[in-house]
């Protein structure tokens, strides 16, 4: 809106409604409001009475449209008074309203009116107007407190706290509590995490998806739900392509708690600490399966930008160095044949660093791991119980004899803990008959305190490795099925090495023999190392013999 839009002289008739107020029956209503504050300014005979509505607003934050607009009239000269039906519709933060009605207003030589309080500020001072607005504070504290316990009740339940479901999903009609999968848009999100598999970064896949013309989520609810459509229904942004890539849920988990607010006063949300989440498995159909959504956020930490030139490396964020533990970058000319591409150490500089070069060709890696995805799936075919044996054997045969250990003392820990509450309970009892001393009550419960509050420490340890190591022994069948489906294949794309690879460790060539030999160590996902029978796990080249 424009000033040129409003006379001079107006009373501003300020109506709000906030959702909580709302539920105070019709009192309240913007239009029992309005009614009520056109009906006084008509009978005092108040000129030029305009509206300023702010519906579903909170009266703790003062960053209001209707509000908004009312004050810059205000700065303007055109508002000659204000009126609401009471003290609370103006705002429930006593510190600002003070501001407003005792300097803002006096200010400017405008009226204020609250009519169900009494409040005129022509007949002076109301000494009672300080209280009732830290009163509204109060209320609104309080009410955010009723709010806050509410939603942690829910969250603990693990109920949903967003109110809209994730793009890929929507509300269940016959129950609007849980989620089921929008077939349409899960396509697309499985498309995206695809692309990120195959090496490609948010930029990119926004690019792709742009030129593909897929519809965006604003542009795609919109279409669903017949609004109107944006004015680039197709141009996909990378931040909305990050918020996907990042979301848990769509394995079919529930994470609450993700955020948080320091007050009721202030609207930011803050990110909370992952250790404050909770997440409850299996609360809706997954879209993307969990070892997939984990590979994508390992190689999303693991950035890989194109060189210069625009090529991208295939191994790229994939390879370590042996000796300093820095990754190996991509080096590439546009004057480079496809083969002469390679990956030096990044703490190399040009042997201005601190580490040795670690050079090796992409050509030289890419024979390697394809040899090495030959031999492995050549032995899952040929045997697959020597395959499963020979991963038994060199991860769990000695954690199986370790974990067995650690079943039986978690088992010894949690009896102990329960018998420690018994002995509570007994201790307590003794003490209130008089059977021990007060002191030695408090010396003995301390001391049982201490000891359960250790063993408590200790269950909790326990239980999080065997359930690595049961989870460890349940990833050779997503190893597997990563076998099944690349059966047979003839070259290496981004999309294979990233879903067979974890990481690349690449040695410093040895020329000590009159031959370049380079080890290389080739970490699988969900398996790890494996050292299959007669691999040298290098790569050797002869040195060109010197011509005259």
């Amino acid at each position: 809106m424009t000033t040129k839009n409003y006379p001079d002289n107006i009373t501003a008739l300020y109506a709000r409604l906030s959702q909580e107020d709302a539920l105070d029956g019709e009192s309240n209503s913007i239009a029992n409001q309005k009614n009520i504050l056109l009906k006084y300014a008509e009978d005092n005979g108040f000129p030029n009475p305009t509206f300023f509505i702010d519906d579903g607003v909170s009266g703790v934050t003062f960053d209001r449209p209707g509000w908004n607009e009312m004050i810059r009239l205000a700065e303007c000269g055109k508002v000659k008074t204000v009126i609401v039906k009471d003290m609370s519709r103006m705002g429930r933060d006593y510190l600002k309203v003070g501001y407003y009605t005792e300097s803002f207003f006096a200010e400017r030589d405008i009226r204020y009116i609250a009519i169900n309080d009494g409040v005129d500020s022509d007949k002076g001072d109301n000494d009672f107007t300080p209280f009732r607005n830290l009163f509204n504070d109060f209320y609104a504290r309080d009410t955010s407190k009723k709010i806050r316990a509410v939603m942690r009740a829910k969250g603990n339940a693990g109920e949903h706290l967003c109110s809209n479901p994730p793009y890929g999903y929507v509300k269940d009609p016959s129950d609007k509590k849980k989620w089921i999968v929008d077939e349409e848009a899960a396509e697309i999100v499985k498309r995206i995490f695809d692309l990120c598999v195959a090496g490609k970064g948010p930029m990119q896949i926004a690019k792709l998806l742009t030129a593909d013309k897929v519809l965006t989520v604003k542009a795609y609810y919109a279409k669903r739900d017949g609004k109107l459509m944006p004015e680039n229904p197709y141009r996909w942004s990378v931040e909305t392509i990050r918020g996907i890539l990042e979301r848990p849920e769509y394995t079919g988990c529930t994470v609450n708690f993700k955020t948080y607010s320091k007050s009721h006063k202030l609207k930011k949300r803050l990110q909370n600490a992952p250790e404050n989440y909770r997440i409850f498995p299996d609360t809706q159909p997954a879209i993307i399966n969990e070892k997939v959504w984990e590979r994508v956020q390992e190689l999303r930490a693991n950035k890989r930008r194109p060189a210069k030139t625009g090529k991208q490396g295939l191994f790229s964020g994939l390879l370590y160095c042996a000796d300093c533990g820095e990754k190996l970058y991509f080096c590439t000319a546009s004057s480079f044949s496809p083969k002469q591409g390679h990956y030096v150490c990044s703490n190399y500089k040009s042997n201005t660093g601190t580490c040795s070069a670690h050079f090796i060709r992409e050509e030289t890696l890419k024979q390697f791991v394809l040899r090495r995805i030959f031999d492995v799936t050549n032995l899952f075919f040929d045997d697959i119980t020597t395959f499963l044996e020979l991963i038994r054997q060199q991860r769990f045969d000695e954690r199986e004899k370790e974990m067995k250990r650690r079943k039986k003392d978690l088992e010894r820990a949690e009896k102990r803990i329960a018998e420690l509450d018994r002995i509570f309970k007994r201790i307590y009892e003794d003490d209130i008959a008089g059977a021990i001393s007060h002191e030695r009550f408090l010396k003995l419960s301390a001391e049982y305190e201490a000891e359960q509050k250790e063993l408590t420490a200790f269950v909790k340890t326990e239980q999080a490795a065997v359930y690595s190591y049961e989870q460890d022994k349940a990833d050779f069948n997503s190893f597997a099925a990563v076998i099944r489906k690349y059966v047979g294949i003839k070259e290496l794309t981004p999309t294979i090495v990233n879903e067979f690879v974890k990481k690349i460790i690449v040695h410093a060539p040895d020329k000590s023999s009159g031959h370049r030999r380079q080890k290389i160590q080739l970490v699988w996902n969900f398996i790890g190392e494996v050292n299959l029978p007669d691999d040298k796990q290098a790569v050797e080249r002869q040195r060109k013999s010197k011509t005259a």
